[in-house]
Parts: C-alpha cells; sequence; structure tokens
C-alpha cells in the first residue's frame, strides 16, 4: 500500500510533516481532512481526532507530529533532521517542544478570537502574553547561530518553528517579522528552500 498522510493544508503540524516528507524525498499521499466535519475513516485512525495521522507502507498508524518526524528520521534517515548525540539531540527535542507550545498557543488564540464573545478575558490576555515571551527567546537564539542548533544545518527544531511562524503570519499578521530581525532573516532564507515554499498555507477566502 502507499504512505498516507492526512493532513489540513493549513495546519502547522502538518506542514511539518510535509516538508519533512519533501526533504526525504519520500512519496506520499495526501488526504485532506476537514477539521469541521471528521470523517468516521480519520476518527478510526486517530483517537484524538487531530492532523496529521500518518499511514505507513505496512499499515502502521501514528499520530503526533513529533512521533511522526522522529519514525521518519528513524527509518530513512537521510537527510537526517535530528542530531545522533543524546545531549544534542535533547536540545533539538527541547526547542521542538517549545516551538510546538508556540502554535498550540497561537491555534487556541486563534479560535477564542473566531468566540471571542464566548471566551474569558483573562484567557485571551494570557494566550497573548505567552506568545509575546515567547518569540523573542526564538529571536535571541537566532542572534547566535544561523539556526536554531548552529551554523551548520537546519533540524526538527527549526522546521517546526518554522511551521508555527508561518501559522502566525497566516492567522494574524506579520509584525514580528518587522520587529524581530534574527527570526525575519531566518524565516525567509528558509522559505527559499522548495520544501517550504511549496507548503506554505493558503488562506481561504
Amino acid at each position: 500500500m502507499d504512505r498516507i498522510l492526512y493532513y489540513h493544508q493549513q495546519s502547522n503540524f502538518s506542514r511539518k510533516i510535509r516538508i519533512l516528507l519533501a526533504e526525504k524525498n519520500l512519496e506520499c499521499e495526501l488526504k485532506a481532512v476537514d477539521l469541521r466535519n471528521k470523517p468516521p475513516e480519520f476518527l478510526k485512525l486517530s483517537p484524538i481526532g487531530k492532523v496529521p495521522v500518518f499511514v505507513e507502507q505496512d499499515g502502521t498508524v501514528m499520530w503526533d507530529s513529533t512521533l511522526i518526524a522522529e519514525y521518519l528520521d528513524e527509518t530513512y534517515p537521510k537527510p537526517s533532521f535530528y542530531p545522533s548525540n543524546p545531549r544534542e539531540r535533547l536540545e533539538c527535542r527541547k526547542w521542538e517542544e517549545l516551538a510546538d507550545h508556540l502554535g498550540d498557543n497561537i491555534i487556541n488564540l486563534w479560535i477564542l478570537d473566531l468566540t471571542n464573545h464566548l471566551a474569558p478575558s483573562f484567557y485571551l490576555t494570557k494566550l497573548e502574553t505567552t506568545i509575546k515571551r515567547l518569540v523573542p527567546i526564538f529571536d535571541e537564539k537566532l542572534a547566535k547561530s544561523k539556526y536554531l542548533l548552529g551554523n551548520e544545518t537546519w533540524t526538527s527544531a527549526d522546521i517546526s518553528a518554522l511551521c508555527s511562524f508561518g501559522y502566525y503570519s497566516l492567522r494574524f499578521n506579520e509584525d514580528w517579522l518587522v520587529q524581530y530581525h534574527n527570526l525575519k532573516n531566518w524565516f525567509n532564507n528558509l522559505h527559499e528552500r522548495k520544501s517550504v515554499k511549496s507548503t506554505i498555507p493558503i488562506p481561504y477566502h
């Protein structure tokens, strides 16, 4: 059977896996999921009901973008996006988790923004405060190196951060590109890659 990725075009977590698949040159059938009306086929595969969900050629099913990313890197290691050294790998996972946490907060803020008359104002403020606290952390890190883990090559941490910031631009605005120059240079440079450029989220009209 063919590999299958259940995804949503605007999902930062789906984009993370799409970039990895492209970089590793792995053929994969893409199946878009309507997150407002999830099909039974999808829910049988994903008890948590979230994208992405990856189905391997042997029928193995996995969800959660980081679990999928780690599986892909261990199974198809060229090119690799996680360091082999345990301490460096831990550092990569820390930044990847921080990037995913940023993405989660942006998603929650956007969802609450759609129904702001129902959302407690303190929760909206909390999300906004968290996002504003996290963004400069990435900018400060990138002031020291070309990528989040150094100057040599990008890693899964960069991919996760790229996707979260891309989602930020999609849902809100690109003011952060003006305010944070290190982030801007890193973000724009990575968008020169075909895998990144081809997965840019498209706003619905």
